[in-house]
């Protein structure tokens, strides 16, 4: 395990070849640390629901590195989906959306739907980049225990079971992602996170009621 300061030479580089072979690494985001690891690569994906002790009935959520890696992910959005995704992407908004059929199964839920966001954290937006644009990330801690705010605490909890963790200092560490999903003209809120309920159903009651938005397949928002 090799813990890297931002600071030091190469971390970076260090931290994205890794995840670029098949590694697991810890990255800071916009929410707490998450350990990464490449959608190419199944077996790191188990890793990590090995490494946290993860119910593996619970997939992994998808970081993208923006709104236009979406095609990656899954098959299309409409209009006002894409609408509202905009509004509060990059940031603490995590929505489920139908996967690709070649997603790996550890990002994949029983309904066929992958959690996806876009973070709001330059460090993370990179990593994500340089490494295909979309990584399965979830929260660096074993299940059950209070998710890591900073690379120490990772190193304590998980130790050599991370191949690299790049110390960017202290996680904001406030609520995690809202968690949103879409059937038709309804949008559910399947976790009240960081951005409040009313806030988001404001947003899409807004969108839904302008004749604006067509109510047919586009493309990912760019």
């Amino acid at each position: 395990m090799k813990l890297l300061s931002l600071e030091e030479p190469r971390a970076l580089e260090i931290a994205i070849a890794a995840v670029q072979r098949g590694g697991v690494v810890a990255i800071p985001t916009d929410t707490v640390y998450g350990l990464a690891a490449s959608l190419k690569f199944p077996d790191a994906l188990e890793r990590i629901f090995a490494i946290k002790g993860r119910d593996r009935a619970k997939p992994l959520p998808v970081l993208l590195s923006s709104a236009r890696k979406l095609d990656g992910v899954t098959e299309a959005i409409d209009a006002r989906q894409g609408a509202f995704l905009a509004r509060f992407w990059p940031g603490p908004l995590t929505v489920a959306l139908p996967a690709r059929a070649e997603l790996p199964r550890g990002v994949v839920a029983e309904d066929h739907t992958t959690g996806i966001r876009v973070p709001d954290h330059s460090v993370a937006l990179v990593v994500v980049e340089h490494c295909g644009g979309a990584l399965a990330v979830t929260s660096a801690n074993k299940s059950g225990e209070p998710p890591a705010c900073t690379a120490g605490e990772i190193e304590a909890q998980l130790g050599d079971t991370v191949d690299v963790i790049l110390d960017g200092g202290l996680a904001p560490c406030g609520l995690p992602s809202t968690v949103v999903s879409f059937a038709g003209d309804t949008i559910s809120i399947v976790r009240e996170g960081a951005i409040p309920r009313s806030t988001v159903l404001a947003a899409w009651e807004a969108i839904v009621t302008t004749d604006t938005y067509a109510d047919t397949a586009t493309a990912a928002p760019r």
